[in-house]
């Protein structure tokens, strides 16, 4: 088989491989064209020989571009897939910084809450601008893959004003999935069955059957608070089965920020996250090793790339959807996964507009969402709470309105559970005046808000948050690797 794959934001170097490698897992796919594109031609250059090395070492035919110029790597793609960062790092570290000022203590960031709402006004305009291009130049009726946060934020933007056939994909279902199966001592992962629904990073664990035997809140609750690690690692999450009487698939430290609970007071966030690694819940944990691994990357990238002449083995392919669901459609060999798709009646008790996520399977007719699910109600008013948020701060982003960005905002859960309605107009006239170059929709806005803030009497905080640690050096991050590989 012989098409080609549009990777946009490939600079995010450890995750293009990934997918790369996975794709190359699939017999039929030696000959795909790669084209890889980037702002930034110091990562694609970096990315392109890691990728250039992996094709030599396995003697294979496939074609590996790489340009800044996004149309070019979109013209004729069959598939394209999204790993952006639009405002990169830079613009991530005021998601984090300035909402610590109004008492907004987050551990990502990325999805609601402030510094995920603006990132979806920061992504909006850039994924209409990517939907432009491939209804322009890209194969006809050619599939987006999103794999970019805010996913529901940006799949349903692509959906609803992009025209294209988009579908986001997340590994937050596998990854819990993994963990029940460990806490009730499956033998393997295939001997754990399950429907889980609801909205990227509140997906829940609605059925469970371990070797066909149905799995049930009490023995789920005991086999967690039983664990060693995760009766520590995941004590929100597990306080929130122990409630709601289903698991989520989020780590403890995002789950956290989209509720109104646990967050809210400084004196209480210690009590229920756990600092023995960022995801736990952290303060700014993934910006910290997000940060981290970008400086990894840079100083060792020799290593990377002598990693890369190893043989592609497909028994480590991973349980990222794109490979899968490509193999399927081209194939097909069904797959059977959980995807970010507009709800149209899938999920009975959610708005039929939303983008929720929820298993379906795909073969040569596409992706085939599994209709007539109904969340348990505590789980859909947990998930309606943030489609709102959702959905204003979508339509925000496609408008430029700042009033309604600001309505959007405070009507986040945990701004809405700590923030005053003058703190969040404030933090939102201060967080898009330091974003304003990533944000052309908000452009006849900004004077305005600054001149709002010169006149402003709201009070606000030098605080680094409850449980914030600084970014380590790279002597540091090697010390404690040498130590893990001697540990093990």
């Amino acid at each position: 088989m012989s098409f080609k794959i549009a990777i946009i934001g490939a600079g995010s170097v450890g995750f293009t491989k990934k997918l790369f490698t996975d794709i190359l897992c699939v017999p039929e796919f030696k000959d795909v064209e790669f084209a890889l594109t980037d702002l930034s031609e110091h990562n694609l250059q970096m990315i392109k020989a890691i990728l250039d090395k992996i094709v030599q070492s396995n003697k294979l035919p496939t074609r590996v571009t790489a340009t800044t110029d996004r149309r070019n790597a979109l013209e004729g793609a069959r598939y394209i897939i999204s790993c952006v960062r639009v405002g990169g790092l830079e613009a991530y570290a005021d998601d984090i910084r300035i909402p610590l000022k109004y008492g907004i203590d987050q551990c990502v960031g990325d999805t609601i809450c402030a510094g995920g709402i603006l990132y979806g006004q920061r992504n909006i305009p850039v994924i209409l601008d990517f939907c432009r291009d491939i209804r322009e130049v890209a194969e006809p009726g050619a599939k987006f893959l999103n794999y970019a946060n805010p996913m529901a934020m940006n799949t349903w933007a692509a959906i609803e004003y992009g025209k294209v056939d988009t579908v986001g994909l997340c590994h937050g279902v596998q990854h819990g999935a993994e963990q029940i199966a460990e806490v009730l001592g499956a033998r393997s992962l295939s001997d754990l069955d399950y429907v889980c629904s609801g909205i990227n990073h509140q997906t829940w664990f609605i059925d469970l059957r371990l070797n066909g035997r149905k799995i049930g809140k009490d023995e789920l609750f005991a086999a967690f608070e039983a664990h060693p690690v995760y009766s520590q690692q995941e004590k929100l999450r597990i306080d929130v089965l122990k409630r709601f009487g289903v698991y989520s698939t989020e780590s403890n430290g995002h789950l956290s920020e989209y509720l109104p609970w646990y967050r809210k007071r400084p004196e209480e966030i210690t009590k229920w996250i756990d600092m023995s690694d960022w995801i736990h819940g952290e303060t700014g944990g993934y910006l910290r090793h997000s940060t981290e691994t970008r400086n990894w990357f840079e100083t060792e990238f020799p290593q990377f790339l002598e990693s890369a002449s190893k043989p592609i083995d497909p028994s480590r392919r991973s349980n990222e959807h794109a490979s899968h669901i490509l193999e399927a459609l081209e194939t097909n060999r069904v797959y059977r996964g959980h995807f970010n798709v507009k709800n149209n009646g899938v999920i009975t008790n959610l708005p039929a507009d939303a983008v929720i996520e929820s298993p379906g399977f795909v073969d040569r007719f596409g992706i085939n969402m599994v209709s007539g699910i109904t969340l348990p109600e505590a789980c859909a008013a947990t998930c309606i709470s943030s489609i709102n948020v959702q959905r204003m701060s979508v339509h925000a982003a496609i408008s430029g309105d700042i009033e309604l960005l600001k309505l959007a905002v405070l009507h986040d859960p945990l701004v809405g559970a700590v923030s005053t309605p003058e703190e969040v107009w404030q933090m939102v006239d201060e967080m898009v005046v330091a974003q304003a170059r990533w944000l052309p929709q908000y452009a006849d806005a900004v004077p305005a808000a600054q001149e709002r803030l010169s006149k402003s009497s709201v009070k606000t905080r030098d605080w680094a948050g409850a449980a914030r640690r600084s970014v380590r050096s790279i002597e540091e991050l090697r010390a404690e690797k040498a130590a893990l590989k001697q540990a093990v």
